[in-house]
């Protein structure tokens, strides 16, 4: 980004919009041909409406096209046309706003035999002034789309990194839980057999309490040894079973913090079981994870729901606002989502809704976890 561009955007918007109505105000009046009240009042009109330009694109631009009409090249209608180009996706609607001050301008022209090259002069050369503005807006609309796919594609960056730094520390972890598990476990166990023979078979009492001194020590720090290698063993991903398991309660905090604007409604009775519980957060979980990645903008709603003797979550997002990045994957989430399912007997259908949206949904039998 230039400095100037910078400095400019650093000016409040209040100020910006008074500077642009003056300006396209003293451009309709020193360049109209004629100032009748009509002209003057439709023009005052136009350079007036494009303070709410911003808001009302298209209608401040129709508003500014009469402008048009009475000189070759209207301020007006050009910061107009800016405006709507930087903010609308519309191209087909985009080519006929080019089109109408091209032939608006052209318009007041004799169509009579002699004047009808100068017509067609004015016609294109209105024309191409009227596309600048387009091209323009449209190049700063691309330039903010790079801009945020770039700040996506750094997060999606830094997110990984984030988890090939977990899974290289759990693997560390994992390796020396073994080792301390087949080396230095070893070695306690014998220091204390050693040390209990010793006890046992001297007779002088200092040596005698000195070695059991020593296998007491052993022992304890034997027991030590093994519950931090059980701990290591769970934070390094070989022991799951002793690492803390999601639940229902943990589900609030996971919509929270999903970086997605999502909604949890509703609530399941306290007969869930721990297994049960487990896949909802999971497919939870998942859901949220992919509206993140393949759903830009989207909103979710996450609603937990019971029928008969069945509960289940259903995870519903709106279409994307705005196109979704090519990001690497494993494509295996929602078939480890059914697996978890078929495990408990249940279902889990997916597949995208009427409204461009996508939809997971999770169902469980009560009896069946």
């Amino acid at each position: 980004m230039s400095r100037a561009t910078s400095a400019w955007q650093r000016i409040p918007a209040p100020v910006v919009d008074v500077l642009v109505v003056v300006g396209a105000a003293l451009d309709a009046w020193l360049n109209m041909w004629d100032h009748t009240r009509l002209s003057v009042a439709l023009a005052a009109v136009g350079c007036a409406a494009l303070a709410f330009r911003r808001r009302f694109p298209l209608g401040v631009f129709l508003l500014a096209l009469p402008i048009a009409l009475m000189q070759d090249v209207a301020a007006a209608v050009l910061v107009a046309l800016f405006t709507l180009a930087e903010r609308s996706r519309n191209r087909r609607l985009l080519a006929v706003c080019v089109a109408l001050p091209a032939v608006v301008s052209s318009t007041p022209w004799s169509l009579a035999e002699a004047d009808r090259t100068m017509t067609l002069v004015t016609f294109v050369y209105s024309l191409a002034t009227a596309a600048a503005p387009v091209l323009f807006g449209q190049l700063l609309q691309a330039r903010r789309d790079l801009a945020r796919r770039l700040d996506e594609i750094e997060e999606a960056r830094e997110h990984e990194r984030a988890l090939h730094a977990q899974t290289v520390l759990a693997r560390e972890r994992a390796q020396l839980a073994r080792e301390m598990h087949d080396v230095v476990s070893h070695q306690v166990s014998l220091i204390a057999v050693r040390a209990g023979a010793l006890q046992v078979a001297t007779k002088d009492g200092n040596t005698k309490e000195a070695a059991r001194t020593i296998r007491s020590l052993s022992v304890t720090t034997l027991d030590e040894l093994r519950t931090m290698v059980t701990l290591l063993r769970a934070s390094g991903g070989r022991d799951t079973e002793l690492t803390p398991q999601p639940t229902l309660a943990d589900l609030h905090k996971l919509v929270e913090s999903s970086g997605t604007q999502a909604e949890l409604t509703g609530e399941l009775p306290p007969a869930v079981g721990t297994p049960a519980q487990r896949a909802v957060y999971r497919t939870v979980q998942e859901a949220l994870t992919n509206v993140r990645k393949h759903a830009p903008g989207a909103a979710a709603r996450v609603e937990l729901w019971q029928d008969g003797d069945a509960v289940g979550v259903t995870v519903t997002n709106t279409a994307p606002t705005r196109p979704s990045l090519s990001l690497p994957g494993s494509q295996q989430g929602l078939i480890g989502l059914r697996e978890r399912a078929d495990i408990l007997n249940g279902t889990l259908e997916t597949g995208p809704t009427a409204e461009g949206g996508y939809r997971v949904r999770l169902r469980i039998p009560l009896g069946g976890d």
